[in-house]
């Protein structure tokens, strides 16, 4: 009789990876020490013994010497192109107060030669105590230097008068969405400039970096994510115009260090047509990007009086929503599931939310091919009636655990002071989210926020910066698990991205998308986890970073 064919030689890894504790989130198989990699893709998870065959002469074998390995670390809400723009010129988040500001702004107009600018951003809404933000507390330090300092929260900008100047604004502007250029009560810009459309007037103006320069920093940045442990991210914009080009330009060069999902903004005013055209970008994409979702904001900020609550702030704002009539956000959003596109709702304000939710359950698709389509950004405040809509219609909570680094446990900061006690009692329900049984991915919104995972990580279970042994932990009680917080970067970002089939765990089959710290995120201490090394950074079976073992 003729013999059976011979069963056919497993295909060599290119890559090996031996000697670690593998935390594979995969209920099939939880723990692993090894696992392989080929064309970008896991093969193999198990021992030492399971991979051995799988060994080639061209297979890179790297043992991770006993660190711990995990899904890779996916930046739930980031702007690392967009980012570029608005982290240029002189870093503003370590002043304290008004004397550390006009220090700095004096420091960087001396260096100014005749006709440049004077740019900044991270200033926060803390320095300037109790006063408004004007550009008469910054004018004398700028020594006439037209002047453009972003405020921390990416929704609001201080102008000099110079740079007001330039601008050819002299009084207030009318916009199709919530936005404001404030004025006194003289008709006189103060240089405060709230919401993006309101920012955006400046923008002829303001000098702008090269393009060359500006691929050169987004490069350095992903690098810089890449070496703390990110594989990827879900950008929520699309806003540089030539963001497109950029990432093409990269990747017929070279490589993306990250896998990016880009998710253009829809404004107010949008018609038919506008909202094809967003339906129209998701086809755009490369080896390591793609447009994936739309963008929207259904508020501002908190410390801006944008955001849009209930009740009125302590200063009797935010009580109307950005849109300015929410029923068409509503329908925009409408038009945009009913062709298949995922949607991201920027909602701070418990009106916010609320309405989201309303938008979503009016599409009446909660089965499994409607969940998860549609998330909601921020959630800084939410009532507890809202908690369990979250799970029930499979709407994704997307939180930002370093955003509480700018509040005070005492409520002494302004977006305690502008929400006043009670909600500030109930500021960043995480951990309400995750026990109503909420998918809840977790990010950074860099710049806003430092972009290191491992910082994440940490703020997420501490309440508190890392490193910060002092400072008392912000609504303490909303803390995660080691585990839960791993999930918000890995299996949760996942689902997210309605990606839970290839990606969020180690598994065979699925994207090599891999992270490797020195200690265990889930098990060792937060404040350890934020400063841990990391052994290594793979995206798409590309190591991207290799740390010191």
């Amino acid at each position: 009789m003729p013999s059976a064919p011979a069963t056919p030689a497993p295909a060599a890894a290119d890559t090996v990876l031996t000697g670690a504790r593998v935390r594979t989130l995969d209920p099939a198989r939880p723990w692993a020490t090894a696992v392989a990699v080929q064309d970008g893709r896991i093969t193999a998870v198990g021992d030492e013994g399971d991979v051995r065959d799988l060994r080639g002469p061209a297979t890179k074998v790297i043992d991770l010497g006993g660190a711990t390995l995990t899904p890779g670390f996916v930046d739930g809400h980031s702007h690392p192109v967009w980012g570029v723009d608005m982290a240029t010129g002189t870093d503003l988040s370590g002043c304290r107060g008004l004397d550390d500001l006009r220090a700095a702004l004096a420091a960087a107009a001396r260096e100014l030669r005749p006709g440049q600018w004077v740019t900044g951003w991270g200033l926060d809404h803390n320095v300037f105590g109790d006063r408004p933000v004007h550009r008469d507390l910054i004018e004398d330090a700028l020594g006439g230097a037209p002047a453009f300092l972003r405020l921390y929260d990416g929704h609001s900008a201080l102008a000099s008068g110079a740079a007001l100047a330039a601008a050819g604004i002299e009084g207030p502007r009318t916009f199709t969405q919530r936005a404001s250029v404030v004025c006194d009560d003289h008709g006189r810009p103060t240089g405060h400039l709230v919401e993006h459309a309101a920012m955006d007037l400046l923008l002829p103006v303001v000098p702008r970096p090269s393009a060359a320069e500006r691929r050169t920093r987004l490069l350095a940045a992903l690098d810089e994510m890449a070496a703390a442990g990110l594989t990827g991210a879900h950008v929520m914009d699309l806003q540089s115009p030539d963001a497109v080009q950029l990432l093409d330009g990269i990747e017929a060069e070279g490589h993306l260090p990250l896998r990016l999902r880009l998710a253009p903004w829809c404004m107010p005013g949008i018609g038919t047509e506008g909202l094809d055209h967003l339906v129209a970008l998701q086809q755009q994409g490369g080896r390591q990007w793609r447009v994936d979702g739309v963008k929207f904001f259904m508020d501002g900020t908190i410390e801006g009086g944008t955001a849009w609550l209930e009740r009125p702030d302590c200063h009797g704002e935010g009580t109307e929503a950005f849109w300015p009539d929410p029923a068409a956000y509503t329908h925009a959003v409408h038009h945009l599931a009913r062709a298949g596109v995922r949607t991201a709702t920027h909602a701070i304000g418990d009106a916010a939310v609320r309405h989201v939710l309303d938008t979503v359950e009016l599409l009446g698709d909660t089965g499994a091919q409607g969940r998860h389509r549609h998330r909601i950004e921020h959630i800084e405040t939410v009532p507890t009636d809202q908690l369990a809509r979250f799970a029930a219609l499979g709407v994704v909570a997307s939180m930002q655990p370093l955003h509480t680094g700018y509040t005070r446990a005492d409520h002494t900061d302004a977006w305690s002071q502008r929400v006043g006690t009670e909600r500030a009692g109930r500021a960043w329900r995480c951990r309400d989210l995750r026990d109503a049984g909420a998918v809840l991915v977790l990010g950074s919104d860099w710049p806003i926020a430092h972009h290191d995972p491992r910082a994440t990580l940490a703020a997420a279970r501490l309440r508190r910066p890392a490193g910060e042994l002092g400072t008392a932990p912000v609504t303490p009680e909303q803390a995660l698990t080691g585990l839960m917080a791993l999930e918000g970067l890995t299996s949760h970002a996942a689902l997210a991205a309605g990606e839970e089939a290839q990606a969020g765990r180690i598994a065979p089959g699925f994207r090599a998308d891999l992270t490797a710290l020195a200690v265990d995120p889930v098990t060792a201490p937060a404040d350890d986890v934020a400063a841990a090394p990391v052994r290594l950074t793979m995206s798409g079976g590309r190591v991207t970073h290799r740390g010191v073992a």
